[in-house]
């Protein structure tokens, strides 16, 4: 797995003095430029629930036009929480996103919980979750009129999540083009959704519009549902943070690619509404199961084919942000110390860190065995905000979700908090040995802090 040419020299010194100059600063390169950061987040944000069911919103909000204004709303309470990590990422030029900022203002324990909590539920159930998404829209047009058999599903989902494991270990620039491709592509299908909705307006078919606010909610409490609905929808805009350390400029990207992405995204996903609403009735956006398939079917005709592709390469493209995203969490939560050493190794020539990616991918796999692999979306909504908003009414899952967030606590003692030597032997001799192997399977070494980094961290301290 070699990126580099190999130079043609007869005695390899040249190679020897190469491998020595590569060593003197081993870290992960600054690849990730302005229109890849852009990809990144409007990838990330756009998943495959703008196409398969917008509902939420609609349902809580019971009206077209105040749905439009809670997606409205949403969009601009998520520029302001985007705007609050531009100035972090900005200050605390790190990789780990809100990791590596909750463990600069709160402190290792809360951190390696926050970290715990991602390793063991929040990562591996989304990304299994996006890949069984993308296979069953794959598979569909082969069984039309059935349910796809469940083994092809699980299969074509490990091979999803095994190619790009493969294709961001190989190159960053592998990973990023593959998210600039896919980005692109999706939303040019969103702007065909919208173009046939401005289409159905320009030719005066707006009977579902005309008043727009009939029956519109008023408890605040469903207002409030429908708010966090949307807000989910918006979420992934903070996936440049994971990476700010690859970041070429960052002082200067990292905001500008908020600033650009943020009103993309609210853009497309009110006019994509309004098209949906267009073209459906109330009932049928509200008992379809995949919303945009059930639009393509009314108005595509014979390219309503496109509809499930697009779904299928917006998965394939928040897969792939969400796996780079949960590597980098993963290697500076173990260069911090708060994971095995072994997973902050990095690839020598590649400069990649391939352990954390074959352990993200690892961890994703084990959860395709789990066949009701989405009731686990209920541990990972609460353990995803255990930060930010109070425990759900669903007592059960909530406690679960407590339960997975404080395991995390023994965790830290025994692997964090106790002196090397007085931890187990049996763990320091697996730390040993993993980090052993897997510097020569996977040709890795430890990574060095960027020099950058360190004044910031210290002021920080």
């Amino acid at each position: 797995m070699c990126c580099n040419k190999k130079s043609g020299t007869k005695n390899g010194k040249a190679e020897m003095d190469n491998m020595a100059e590569t060593t003197e600063k081993m870290q992960m390169k600054k690849e990730i430029t302005l229109l890849n950061g852009v990809s990144l987040i409007v990838g990330n944000m756009i998943g495959s629930g703008i196409f398969v069911s917008p509902r939420g919103v609609l349902m809580y909000s019971a009206s077209y036009g105040l749905s439009l204004v809670i997606w409205a709303l949403g969009g601009l309470f998520s520029l302001f929480g985007a705007l609050c990590y531009v100035e972090l990422g900005t200050s605390i030029v790190k990789s780990g996103g809100s990791y590596a900022y909750i463990l600069e203002a709160f402190g290792a324990v809360v951190a390696f919980i926050r970290l715990w909590s991602s390793l063991l539920i929040i990562e591996p159930t989304t990304q299994a979750v996006i890949a069984i998404t993308f296979a069953n829209y794959i598979i569909q047009p082969i069984f039309p009129h059935c349910e796809p058999p469940y083994d092809a599903v699980r299969l074509i989902a490990a091979a999803c999540i095994c190619s790009l494991t493969f294709i961001n270990c190989v190159n960053v620039k592998w990973g990023t083009r593959v998210q600039d491709v896919f980005t692109y592509a999706k939303v040019m299908a969103l702007i065909l959704v919208i173009s046939v909705g401005l289409y159905k307006i320009g030719k005066g078919e707006t009977e579902n519009l005309r008043a727009p606010f009939e029956g519109s909610a008023t408890n605040p409490g469903m207002i409030a549902l429908a708010l966090y609905s949307a807000l989910f929808s918006y979420s992934g805009w903070d996936t440049l943070n994971y990476v700010t350390e690859e970041m070429q400029n960052p002082e200067r990207n990292l905001p500008l690619s908020i600033a650009i992405s943020m009103p993309i995204v609210a853009i497309i996903y009110l006019l994509t509404n309004i098209a949906y609403y267009v073209v459906l009735d109330m009932s049928a956006l509200l008992t379809s199961d995949a919303v945009a398939v059930t639009f393509g079917g009314e108005t595509l005709s014979h390219a309503k084919w496109i509809i499930p592709i697009a779904v299928a390469m917006s998965c394939y493209s928040g897969l792939n942000s969400s796996i780079i995203a949960a590597s980098r969490l993963f290697y500076v939560g173990a260069r911090e110390g708060h994971l095995p050493v072994s997973l902050s190794l990095i690839h020598i020539k590649c400069f990649t860190p391939v352990p954390a990616l074959l352990f993200n991918g690892l961890m994703t796999l084990l959860y395709l065995l789990v066949e009701d692999v989405f009731l686990l979306i209920n541990y990972y909504c609460f353990n995803y905000w255990l930060f930010v908003v109070p425990l759900y009414s669903d007592t059960i899952n909530s406690l679960i979700g407590v339960g997975i967030a404080l395991s995390g606590i023994p965790a830290y003692y025994v692997g964090v908090y106790l002196p090397v030597e007085k931890r187990p032997k049996w763990l320091q001799w697996l730390s040993a040995t993993t980090t052993k192997y897997f510097q020569m399977l996977f040709y890795c070494a430890l990574s060095d802090l960027d020099i950058d980094v360190e004044p910031t961290a210290a002021k920080s301290k």
